[in-house]
């Protein structure tokens, strides 16, 4: 990703979003959330190249800062929130679309932040199902979208995908991180027994503040 265009569009697919040049100077581009008009996504040329300046968790700041270097704090924002991303070509687009989406979640209330705070609840040695996130992240018919959300997870360290099964306790036939049989390693480390790919629920499953 190297033009500004496709920075836009990508900031623009995610929903609820739209595109605003607030400032006299053309230069500026942003792109905002609607339920609260946050921007997320500013673009500008400046030395040559489109930078794009994200928000970022203060956390994981100095992460993608010590990956590239052209990743730099905030032009003209706050160092500790918001980064600056030089595209030079020097940053593989999967790096620089999933910066964009994590500025995204951060700013909005999108029922993938939702998601995956609801499976960042389930403690060790426990699972729970796929429609149990979904009553957790305020909408229990969304259980098919807590399975998109958990496929794209941007952080599989801190939320524990491999502990969500299905309604009968089976596991993911194809898990996203790591492949066939990785979400039962990772499960029976914890102490979760699994047999014929599937947990006993009356035995494992989380049960909220119950459990």
């Amino acid at each position: 990703m190297e033009t500004r265009e496709e920075a836009l569009a990508y900031g623009l697919s995610f929903p609820g979003t739209y595109q605003e040049a607030p400032f006299h100077d053309r230069n500026w581009q942003l792109v905002r959330f609607k339920g609260n008009k946050k921007a997320f996504l500013w673009t500008y040329v400046k030395d040559g190249h489109v930078c794009l300046n994200v928000k970022v968790d203060p956390e994981k700041a100095f992460f993608w800062r010590n990956v590239y270097k052209a990743v730099i704090p905030g032009y003209h924002q706050n160092k500790e929130h918001w980064n600056t991303i030089i595209l030079d070509g020097s940053i593989p687009d999967g790096d620089v679309k999933m910066m964009i989406a994590e500025s995204y979640d951060l700013i909005s209330d999108s029922p993938a932040k939702r998601i995956y705070e609801a499976v960042k609840k389930i403690p060790y040695g426990k699972v729970a199902t796929y429609g149990q996130i979904a009553a957790l992240a305020g909408d229990e018919k969304m259980a098919r979208a807590v399975g998109n959300a958990l496929h794209k997870n941007p952080d599989p360290e801190n939320v524990p995908c491999f502990r969500v099964v299905n309604s009968k306790g089976e596991l993911a036939g194809e898990f996203a991180f790591g492949g066939s049989g990785a979400q039962a390693k990772l499960l029976r480390a914890e102490g979760i027994v699994v047999k014929d790919g599937r947990v006993d629920l009356e035995r494992f499953q989380w049960r909220g503040d119950k459990a």
